[in-house]
Parts: C-alpha cells; sequence; structure tokens
C-alpha cells in the first residue's frame, strides 16, 4: 500500500474551512470513520491559499493540496457556489466573493434579482455544486464533485441555512434550502452528497488495509 494512500485510512483528517455553518453540517457525516477530526483551529496559524481556479475542482484541489504540505496532515477541502443558468452560471467559483468578498449575502441576493429582473424571460434554472478533493502530502487521492438541481425563489425564504440557501427553492420538497431541517437537508444537499462520498472511500479504504 503506498505511503500516501495507507494515511487515508488511519489516523487523522483535517477539515479545510473556517467556516463554522459548514463544519457544522460536514462533522455529522463524517461520523463512524476510524479517524480523529481536525480543523483548521487546531492548526498553527497559516495564510488562507488564494482560491485562484477557474472551476470548482481546480479550487478543491489547490486548498487541499495547499493545506495538506502545509501541516502534514491527510486533508479534505471543499469548493461550493451557486450556479445560475440565465446569468451564464455566476456567481459560480465567485459565489464567495460575489458583489465583493466582504458583501452581506442580502447585497449579494439583491444583485441576482437585479440581473434576472433584467433578462425576464430567461429561465431561473440553477445548482449549488460542490467539488471536494482529498489530499495527502503532494498527492489527491480522492475527488468527487456533486449537485443539487433547482431554481431562484421569488424572494428569499427561510432562516435555518446558510450562504445562498435563502433563494435556492427544492422542489422535490417545496421549500428553499434555508427552510429544510437539518436532516432534510443532510438528506439532499451538494455538500452532504460530497461528503458521503468521501465517508464510503475511506472506509473501503479502511476495510482493505
Amino acid at each position: 500500500m503506498k505511503p500516501a494512500f495507507a494515511k487515508a485510512t488511519a489516523g487523522r483528517l483535517l477539515i479545510a474551512t473556517t467556516n463554522p455553518n459548514k463544519l457544522r453540517e460536514i462533522r455529522p457525516l463524517l461520523d463512524g470513520l476510524p479517524l480523529a477530526l481536525l480543523t483548521l483551529a487546531d492548526c498553527a496559524p497559516m495564510p488562507e491559499p488564494e482560491e485562484a481556479g477557474g472551476t470548482f475542482w481546480e479550487n478543491a484541489r489547490l486548498k487541499a493540496l495547499a493545506y495538506a504540505s502545509a501541516t502534514g496532515e491527510l486533508t479534505v477541502a471543499e469548493d461550493s457556489g451557486l450556479v445560475i443558468d440565465a446569468l451564464d452560471g455566476e456567481p459560480g467559483v465567485r459565489s464567495a466573493r460575489f458583489v465583493s468578498p466582504d458583501a452581506p449575502y442580502p447585497t449579494r441576493f439583491a444583485e441576482i434579482y437585479r440581473q434576472l429582473d433584467a433578462r425576464p424571460a430567461a429561465s431561473r434554472d440553477a445548482r449549488f455544486v460542490t467539488a471536494l478533493a482529498l489530499a495527502s502530502g503532494p498527492d489527491v487521492l480522492f475527488e468527487t464533485e456533486t449537485a443539487i438541481e433547482g431554481w431562484i425563489a421569488p424572494a428569499p425564504a427561510g432562516a435555518n441555512g446558510f450562504g445562498y440557501d435563502p433563494i435556492f427553492f427544492y422542489a422535490p420538497f417545496g421549500k428553499t434550502t434555508a427552510q429544510l431541517s437539518d436532516s432534510e437537508k443532510a438528506a439532499v444537499s451538494h455538500r452532504a452528497r460530497a461528503f458521503k462520498d468521501l465517508s464510503r472511500f475511506l472506509l473501503r479504504a479502511a476495510a482493505t488495509r
């Protein structure tokens, strides 16, 4: 077994995010793994890698590799965003920086509605996308990309989510993702699907040691 792959089957796993809302979603999805979960708060301070990639895949890889190299830990990182067809995929990989890096989400919602209102005949179809990468040292051990399809709601609704959840309508439940309970969101969300894929990979790896 290669050392990098062996590291995926025992020891510790660094979840490379400082977003407390993401951590709240991610931790339950990794229950049962034979790994101690770490966050960036458990590591020495380090500069955040620039998310310079043009795709979710590229940003997930560069973050996972940067933090794995800096810490020596088995590291998982993800890049997520909202893709709106009528806006040519915006905000996409710029979701966390849309309008400006420090813009509050209501300001971002208002800009999205402004742009959509300028294209009244355009479809409001949209999707949340997550790309996830697992890295050890210079090696990417596992990758996945997942999505949840929906459309932009007529107006923001709900207070249980974060980010763009209040404006993303998920038809099977007839609600925005900010109106879903934690258990409902864990069953269907893009991020949940990606981390369930990771969990299955790590459990298979542990079983074949």
